[in-house]
């Protein structure tokens, strides 16, 4: 539509990599903008966002497990999908209106990337929320071809390019050809269920309540898919389940190697579950080609060894994976002419 070329000409069209723990904003020719936190900081009971709706983001992660009784910091995606409508809307708003400015006339066109094994009830929850969150026209775009686009791999050729995208709460596996997936899998396992193992193993094993955020960091700092070259140690505060005083213990990279074995035996199996569904020409493509791992969880040590090792074929970790995807939606931005026809989008109008 002519006017809506125009009003893009005046407006600050934007990508979104609407994450479960964090959302990443691209906007055309200035790449990455935005990179914050997906954490909400509410009232109790309400849908009320503190700071006169400002406690978003990086304000209200420092709130995560440190609130008092009349806050609750929320995060309002779970499994890469939206489990609370009005928070996402409120969280989303205030990302978009930090970006293109609240006195801007035309609202923006935005393509948001999704999970590829969401539903269409929770596509349309995605894109009711961004129009709502002030979009003039919501795209929506499939993670793992935007990774795949992220991450500069040749997926309009006829040639298969395999990505596995490793994010807080899903992990999506898929081999592209020809500007289309060919054979996905999509499963609702990921960073967060990494450190929810680790929060069950100190629990388990040392009787330390430790929160999440602090699991993080141990799966950070020592935690391995694969056997290191010298194993780690660190420190870790809780508090004893026992006697209900704090506590510190030491920890080891083995201990926790162990804890997340079966988050990492999930991921292997989605991976091996889609090479088996490939036709011969494309599994015979991935022999030269091999498989590129993005999203937070590829930078788990090891991670790329214990998939070559269960796949056989040679695994490289993209170049800066956490914002791969992201990189993705600004390059859909800028073909967004050529491209809108094959996405997900509304069509409303320009209104």
């Amino acid at each position: 539509m002519i006017l809506d070329r125009l009003f893009g000409m005046f407006s600050t069209d934007m990508g979104i990599d609407l994450g479960t723990c964090s959302t990443l904003v691209c906007v055309r020719d200035k790449g990455i903008v935005l990179n914050e936190p997906s954490v909400v900081a509410v009232r109790k009971g309400t849908n009320i966002v503190l700071n006169n709706g400002e406690a978003v983001g990086l304000v209200a992660r420092e709130m995560l497990g440190k609130t008092p009784g009349s806050i609750t910091a929320i995060r309002p995606l779970k499994d890469g999908v939206i489990s609370d409508f009005e928070i996402t809307e409120a969280m989303l708003s205030y990302f978009i209106h930090k970006v293109h400015g609240r006195g801007g006339l035309i609202k923006p066109r935005v393509v948001v990337a999704v999970p590829s094994g969401i539903t269409a009830v929770e596509r349309r929850a995605v894109v009711d929320s961004a129009e709502r969150a002030g979009a003039r026209r919501v795209y929506l775009v499939d993670e793992p071809m935007a990774a795949g686009i992220g991450a500069g791999l040749p997926i309009t050729d006829p040639t298969a390019s395999m990505i596995i995208d490793i994010g807080g709460g899903t992990t999506e596996v898929a081999i592209m050809s020809l500007a289309d997936i060919a054979n996905a899998e999509s499963i609702r396992t990921g960073g967060d269920d990494m450190d929810d193992a680790v929060v069950a193993h100190l629990k388990r094993t040392y009787n330390l309540l430790v929160g999440d955020a602090r699991a993080e960091k141990v799966k950070i700092q020592v935690g391995s898919a694969a056997p290191l070259d010298e194993e780690l140690t660190m420190e870790v505060a809780g508090r004893d389940t026992i006697s209900g005083l704090p506590r510190k213990i030491v920890i080891t990279s083995e201990e926790i190697r162990e804890a997340l074995r079966d988050p990492v035996a999930a991921i292997i199996e989605a991976v091996t579950a889609t090479l088996e569904k490939a036709e011969p020409e494309l599994a015979a493509d991935l022999i030269d080609n091999g498989i590129y791992i993005c999203g937070g969880g590829s930078l788990l040590r090891g991670m790329n060894t214990v998939l070559a090792n269960a796949t056989g074929l040679t695994v490289h970790v993209v170049d800066d994976p956490l914002s791969c995807v992201a990189r993705g939606t600004s390059v859909y931005l800028e073909n967004l002419e050529m491209w809108k026809d094959t996405m997900d989008h509304t069509d409303r109008g320009w209104e």
